[in-house]
């Protein structure tokens, strides 16, 4: 009893049983429509086309062609299985397609008596028509007859034979019940076949969900081909499997886990340390040199005022340094935080480009090297100006630093290269001088992370222009980066091109 239960509540047995259900609802639905409905739509479209006919004739009488009418109606009897009768107002025929269809005035009266006015049922009630469905009592055949006076006095006559329908939906409804038996039949074996198919995953599933309840990850689900949700379920059910054994796993690793995350710690740690180490690098100098010429001022080192004037210079020169350091710091905090809103608007990056180099001409020129400038009059781009002109500027002052002599060249280039496909141009600044080594590549970008370890304060650098440079083009989402060339280092980066 149990193992019939068991079995009348598995999937394989509730699948045939709908699928037998459906196929018997749907063969039942087909067998009411072809008794009640189709029956009626071929009555409805028989008595279209008689009225059809009755037009074409009706319209072919005010012309004057007699023998195209009687190819037209001939092709319609034949087609349609109509009988066509016309006759004048003299009662004579002028037109018929069947011999036996009233051809005299004989058969004339005998159909006024078969067909009498007050028999049949009246399918429809023209101005100038009646379509009636009659049986002929001497024959049993069942038909539709349209009579019907023509606008020239004219009698027309058409019926159609519709025992033949009635014929066809009992041939259809045979034919139905043999294919519900046959469709039951099939879908015995579809079931079998597709309950196979879905329960046995289903039932491996549940064998991998017992075992891993008891800690046991060794068996996993099959992957198959097929983009389906059993094979979605079973690759989640491998996922799970997986996480919960890597879970397990590092629960009894611990201590080595702890020991890791202890490292890691020490290592941010010794990132804070060296972070605030670089800070205190460059504050520290500018302020001992304000402290010692401050104190040489009021100790009166020197008497003379040109002294004096060069102390208070110094003085001047270093506070201003640290100004301009502590207002770098908290811009690029402020674009490292998203914290800085900017204004973007269209501009041409061309003349931008022209306006820093010429800004640096006095600087390039104790460099001894040239510039290379070939581009385009006018690229349109959408970004705000003010900071762009520092994503340049920085990338400028780095060529100019860096800019050697190499194979007797030395020079810096810049270079826009528009993309109209991706709606981007490509600015590069490439200059001659020795590459920068694989391992400071990433660095570069880094706060005060400077490749000469020296960090000479001759070039008056702060260390944080590629980091400005970094937290400008993250904020616009665009490429920038380095590229080592056999001759010296490009940088490049990308603006969105305002077309």
């Amino acid at each position: 009893m149990r193992k019939l239960k068991k079995a009348i509540n598995s999937v394989r047995v509730k699948l045939f049983m709908t699928l037998s259900l459906v196929i018997l609802l749907i063969i039942a639905f087909l067998i009411l429509v072809n008794n009640f409905v189709f029956g009626q739509f071929y009555i409805y479209s028989k008595t279209k086309a008689l009225k059809s006919v009755y037009e074409v004739v009706n319209n072919y009488y005010r012309g004057s062609q007699n023998i195209e009418l009687e190819t037209q109606l001939e092709k319609i009897a034949i087609n349609n299985n109509f009988d066509i009768l016309i006759k004048n107002d003299q009662n004579v025929n002028v037109y018929t397609s069947n011999k036996d269809f009233f051809s005299t005035l004989g058969q004339m009266n005998e159909m006024t008596s078969r067909f009498n006015s007050n028999l049949g049922e009246v399918l429809e009630n023209g101005e100038s028509f009646t379509i009636k469905k009659m049986k002929d009592s001497k024959n049993g055949i069942t038909y539709i007859l349209l009579s019907a006076a023509l606008d020239n006095g004219y009698l027309l006559y058409i019926r159609i034979p519709i025992t033949s329908i009635q014929e066809s939906v009992k041939i259809s409804n045979n034919f139905l019940y043999l294919m519900a038996g046959f469709a039951i039949l099939i879908a015995a074996i579809i079931v079998s076949y597709v309950s196979r198919k879905f329960g046995d995953p289903i039932a491996e599933l549940n064998d991998i969900a017992k075992k891993m309840s008891n800690l046991d990850f060794s068996h996993k689900y099959r992957i198959t081909d097929a983009d389906d949700e059993i094979n979605n379920l079973g690759k989640s059910i491998n996922a799970m499997s997986d996480k919960l054994e890597k879970t397990i796993k590092q629960l009894r690793s611990t201590n080595i886990e702890l020991e890791k995350d202890i490292e890691e710690k020490s290592q941010i740690d010794e990132m804070r340390k060296s972070f605030i180490s670089d800070v205190s690098h460059e504050l520290k100098t500018p302020i001992a040199l304000i402290q010692g010429y401050s104190e040489g001022l009021l100790e009166n080192v020197n008497s003379d005022e040109e002294s004096r004037r060069f102390y208070a210079e110094v003085i001047l020169d270093e506070t201003n340094k640290m100004d301009r350091l502590v207002k770098q710091l908290l811009e690029l905090m402020k674009l490292e935080y998203g914290k800085r809103e900017f204004e973007d608007k269209q501009f041409n990056i061309v003349e931008l480009e022209k306006e820093v180099i010429r800004k640096s001409q006095v600087m390039l020129e104790e460099k001894q090297a040239k510039f290379i400038f070939e581009t385009l009059d006018e690229i349109s781009v959408f970004a705000d100006d003010f900071y762009i002109e520092q994503v340049i500027s920085n990338y400028i002052t780095n060529a100019m630093k860096h800019v050697k002599e190499v194979n007797g060249e030395k020079y810096i280039k810049i270079e826009n290269v528009v993309d109209i496909e991706k709606n981007k141009v490509r600015v590069k600044v490439f200059n001659t001088g020795e590459n920068i080594a694989e391992e400071d590549i990433g660095r570069i970008w880094n706060r005060f992370y400077k490749v000469d370890v020296s960090r000479n304060r001759a070039d008056g650098g702060t260390g944080i222009g590629l980091s400005f440079v970094k937290a400008i083009m993250n904020n616009y989402g665009n490429v920038y980066g380095v590229i080592n060339q056999e001759n010296g280092v490009e940088f490049y980066l990308e603006l969105d091109l305002n077309i």
